[in-house]
Formats: C-alpha cells, sequence, structure tokens
C-alpha cells in the first residue's frame, strides 16, 4: 500500500506488475473464481502504468495484431470480473480503471490524480474514508462505497510547470 512518503518514489514496476497478477491469482483461487487469460491479460494492461485506463484503450491494445479484435463486450466482461475480485477501482471522473494496491483487504479508495501527466496513486490511509462514512451515517445515509479522488499536481508536474 502507497503511505504519502511512497506514494512517488521510483520503484520496480515490473515488480509491481507481477506482484499483482500473483495476488490475483491467490484471490481468484481463494474466491473459486478462475483467472482466464484473458482476464489476466487484461489485469497486466490495466496495471501496465500508474494512470488509469479506459475500456476502449484496452480494447484497441487487445486487438493490436489481431486477425479478429476483440468485442467490446468482452472487455467490460473481464473489467467487472476484476471490479468484483476487488482487483482493480474504476476512476469515475476518467471513467477508467486502475490497479489495486491492496485487494486482499476490502477498502474505499482514495487517488491522486496528476492533472498534467495523469499518473495516479492510491493512498493507504483509510481514516478519512472512515471519517465520511461516519458523517454520513450519522444524517441516517446508508453508505455503500467512498471514492475519494483528488486532483492537482504530481512532484515531478510541479517540479516541470516551476521550470517553464
Amino acid at each position: 500500500m502507497i503511505t504519502p512518503e511512497t506514494a512517488y518514489k521510483d520503484h520496480d514496476h515490473g515488480h509491481c506488475i507481477e506482484h499483482a497478477l500473483e495476488q490475483a491469482a491467490a484471490i481468484c483461487e481463494r474466491n473459486g473464481q478462475r483467472l482466464t487469460d484473458l482476464r489476466k491479460t487484461v489485469l497486466r494492461l490495466v496495471w501496465d502504468s500508474h494512470k488509469p485506463v479506459g475500456a476502449y484503450d484496452i480494447l484497441a491494445m487487445l486487438s493490436k495484431g489481431q486477425d479478429r479484435p476483440a468485442a467490446p463486450p468482452t472487455v467490460y466482461r473481464a473489467l467487472d470480473f476484476l471490479l468484483e475480485q476487488r482487483l482493480i477501482h474504476r476512476i469515475a471522473s476518467r471513467n477508467a480503471y486502475i490497479g489495486c494496491n491492496s485487494p486482499e483487504h476490502p477498502h474505499d479508495g482514495t487517488f491522486l490524480i496528476c492533472e498534467r501527466c495523469k499518473t495516479t496513486r492510491e493512498l493507504g490511509n483509510q481514516e478519512h474514508a472512515k471519517l465520511l462514512r461516519s458523517l454520513a451515517d450519522a444524517t441516517g445515509f446508508k453508505t455503500n462505497q467512498t471514492l475519494i479522488e483528488i486532483s492537482g499536481l504530481c512532484p515531478a508536474c510541479q517540479q516541470e510547470y516551476a521550470d517553464e
């Protein structure tokens, strides 16, 4: 899980992807679900960068070099499965998907989204989500999910913007 201290540190992204795929396989096995080749490929494409990726972008990547392109319902079914297993999150403001850093622990999503480079980081601290749920509960509102999206500039884009 990403903390404020580690959110924008360099890391081995290849390891990041492999770890996500290993976790996905274990979670699917534990839940009695099949992580098919297509689902695994879609998950890998979602994890390919730390930027939200749309369903049609995934469709285009899947269809690249294929004689018979994948159909949109196929991609949406795979994404729905990955969401149900809590392996990915949907970023509503971007109508896109991003890998979940901690799928073994059900949690609400809190995301820092850079407006320039689109890099997105999921924060691990759940205290603010708990606070929001308790405030909603106090009004009699029953929450199902809390998704927080915070837009701004990542450290690299801040530096680049300052240099312009």
